[in-house]
């Protein structure tokens, strides 16, 4: 296999802040997946309908995608990164207090928008601040953040069969962004060293993004739409194909976000020798063949099986395809980071929703041939646009 010279990880205290916020991210974005089913269950609607409330996350990653270079160059990434954390709880908030689906929907809605400022911002200080590094630093950094959705999907389930209610759980991120601001709010990245050589002129034309730059976009779309199909659809095909209810299929998660969270320290060494694009092709086929196995499995330890080795595969697919976009940006972080929310929210509002669509007319089970596809899409995109270097 290819190799590149290996970069070395320092791992100094502003960089465990942004790890800490994405801790703090993944137990909205996780805590929203577990949420999902029992809402369907709580108000009785369709899987399409469910289904739009990754729409609604969607609409919101769009909306901070476009924003987010304006918000930065206005406000700085590290103000853009609190705002995004504390939009993310107004928007848990609302969906914890709505029983009513146009609640829950505006709660999805306020969360994605919010959630995607501070991640993306927080991804780009990330790659800026560790150079070579960077794609190691954000698939570690994606590592820690998945350890605690780990723990947000089993809370899930112990509050959904307590008298406190799955709602409760719903809170973990206002707690989580409290303590980590009381702990670390004086913390930040220091600024980068302006470039060498005239400053650009402010009349200067912009730029426009080459092939590749789009192509890895496009790429970035499959993954995520891969891993928010998994996060918002398996517990429900693990529910219909094994007979466990709805509460008790949410550990499903756990089972897929364990091999996640394995793979994404493990892929951060990888990141460190090897080509962000061998790497992730690699974790594809793994995900393939996860998904073989948990889309044939009928008994619960076997499909136990099939999401952890799909979460192993699905765990580099975000940080290696958000390093290879902007990578491919011609040194526009922020802007990269920005269209790369744009590209993110596009998968994981349509993968999650075109499979919902696919369930109501076909079943979970025939609609999950979606995962396939996907993933032969991103092959066929790394393989056309990969460096020449």
């Amino acid at each position: 296999m290819t190799t590149v010279a290996a970069a070395r990880l320092t791992r100094d205290r502003p960089t465990w802040l942004i790890y800490l916020q994405l801790a703090t991210f993944a137990t909205y974005l996780y805590g929203l997946a577990a949420a999902l089913p029992l809402i369907r269950a709580e108000l009785g609607v369709s899987q399409a309908a469910a289904g739009l409330h990754g729409t609604t996350m969607a609409v919101g990653g769009i909306a901070a995608g476009l924003a987010l270079p304006a918000l930065t160059s206005r406000f700085g990434r590290r103000a853009a990164t609190w705002a995004g954390l504390a939009g993310m709880n107004i928007g848990m908030v609302t969906v914890a207090l709505g029983h009513a689906l146009p609640v829950t929907l505006l709660g999805y809605l306020l969360a994605g928008a919010s959630a995607s400022v501070s991640l993306y911002a927080a991804m780009a200080v990330l790659s800026d601040h560790h150079g070579a590094a960077g794609p190691a630093a954000i698939s570690e950094a994606n590592a820690v953040g998945v350890t605690s959705g780990i723990a947000v999907s089993y809370v899930f389930s112990l509050a959904a069969d307590s008298a406190l209610g799955w709602r409760a759980a719903l809170y973990i991120p206002v707690v989580a962004t409290t303590v980590l601001a009381l702990a670390m709010g004086r913390v930040w990245v220091p600024a980068p060293a302006p470039a060498p050589g005239p400053a650009p002129s402010a009349g200067a034309p912009r730029r426009p993004y080459g092939r590749r730059f789009h192509v890895a976009g496009a790429v970035l779309l499959c993954c995520v739409a891969l891993e928010f199909t998994f996060n918002l659809w398996a517990a429900e095909l693990l529910a219909q194909r094994t007979g466990l209810t709805a509460a008790q299929a949410t550990t499903g998660l756990t089972a897929m976000l364990a091999g996640v969270a394995a793979g994404r320290f493990g892929g951060a060494r990888l990141a460190l020798r090897h080509p962000a694009s061998a790497v992730l092709l690699g974790a594809l086929a793994v995900t393939l063949a996860g998904w073989t196995i948990f889309w044939t499995a009928t008994a619960v330890p076997v499909a136990y099986a099939g999401l952890a080795l799909s979460g192993l595969g699905i765990s580099v697919h975000f940080p290696l395809a958000l390093s290879r976009v902007i990578a491919a940006s011609g040194g526009r972080p922020d802007a990269a980071s920005g269209a790369a929310s744009i590209w993110g929210s596009l998968g994981s509002g349509g993968g999650p929703f075109v499979l919902g669509a696919l369930g109501d007319g076909f079943g979970t089970h025939t609609a999950f041939l979606l995962v396939p596809a996907l993933i032969l899409l991103a092959c066929g995109g790394i393989l056309s646009s990969r460096s020449p270097a």
